[in-house]
């Protein structure tokens, strides 16, 4: 099912999210402590926004495991943001495990990673995909769902040209949630056709999805109604440092804001995010989490 996190705040190193702290990304991608299945380790990305005023974010895949890396840890320790993403796959059965279907996915000025899966993804492909602009179907590379999820954001995200940064990507996620399940709804009858993730057999669409234009973020944790969504942690308020794989998050005015599958530490301070809620960080990083609701 994936493992990601997301992190805005005070500039920081990337091994300080990535590598060193003591349940960092990449050792949930051997030993993830909140999926069944422990292992992720069919790839990993990392996307992070440079200094300078470039909105594009870099962005460094590889299909080996997150924990053999040798260019990832030396990347990580002298790559420095305040925009940091980094995600471990555990790819679907059937889907192939190449670079193009790894995460963090990247689209001019907005970075994407996904945690969950499209039930019966290989049966609705197609008339998701007649719901795309030329455009959006153009720019898929992979074969994941997730990547198929992306472009229909990009599509309602490029209709919202008056909004706001935060309103933006608040109202074109919750639209791509919404397309998602009536699209699929519809062509499948709103029958209770099943698909098979990582060996689980699943009923409705698990969608756990984090997306950042660098300036605001907004990550879902949802699922079909009835079912418990895949799961979310957020910390807020500390400033977070790492030294020698020791995490220190001091109290501060500073605004920082982590999201992650899994708690990086043991402090006593993430919180859970309830199940079918938003989790939306503003341009001053002000965190708001608020339940998923379609109009």
């Amino acid at each position: 099912m994936c493992r990601f996190v997301l992190y805005m705040g005070p500039e920081l190193k990337m091994s300080s999210l990535v590598t060193e702290p003591a349940h960092s990304i990449v050792v949930q991608s051997y030993h993830s402590e909140e999926r069944e299945e422990p292992l992720n380790g069919d790839g990993f990305g990392v996307a992070w926004y440079p200094k300078g005023g470039d909105e594009t974010p870099a962005v460094f895949k590889s299909i080996t495991p997150a924990w053999n890396n040798q260019n990832l840890l030396n990347l990580s320790r002298v790559i420095h943001s305040d925009c940091l993403l980094a995600h471990v796959r555990a790819a679907s059965p059937g889907l192939p495990v190449i670079q193009t279907n790894c995460h963090p996915f990247i689209r001019q000025n907005l970075a994407f990673m996904h945690n969950g899966g499209i039930a019966d993804f290989k049966k609705v492909k197609r008339q998701l995909h007649t719901h795309l602009s030329d455009a959006s179907y153009d720019w898929i590379q992979g074969s994941t769902d997730s990547e198929t999820i992306f472009a229909i954001f990009a599509d309602h995200y490029a209709a919202l040209q008056g909004d706001s940064s935060t309103e933006r990507l608040v109202t074109a996620l919750l639209e791509t949630i919404s397309s998602i399940e009536s699209i699929r709804g519809s062509f499948l009858g709103n029958s209770s056709n099943s698909a098979e993730t990582d060996g689980i057999k699943l009923m409705g669409n698990d969608l756990n999805l984090a997306v950042t234009d660098g300036k605001s973020a907004v990550v879902s944790r949802y699922s079909t109604l009835g079912r418990k969504p895949n799961s979310l942690h957020i910390h807020t308020g500390h400033r977070y440092t790492c030294d020698a794989g020791e995490v220190t998050l001091t109290p501060c005015e500073e605004p920082t804001v982590l999201i992650s599958s899994e708690p990086l530490t043991q402090d006593g301070n993430w919180q859970s995010v309830a199940p079918n809620h938003l989790v939306i960080a503003n341009e001053s990083l002000e965190v708001d989490i608020q339940p998923i609701s379609f109009h």
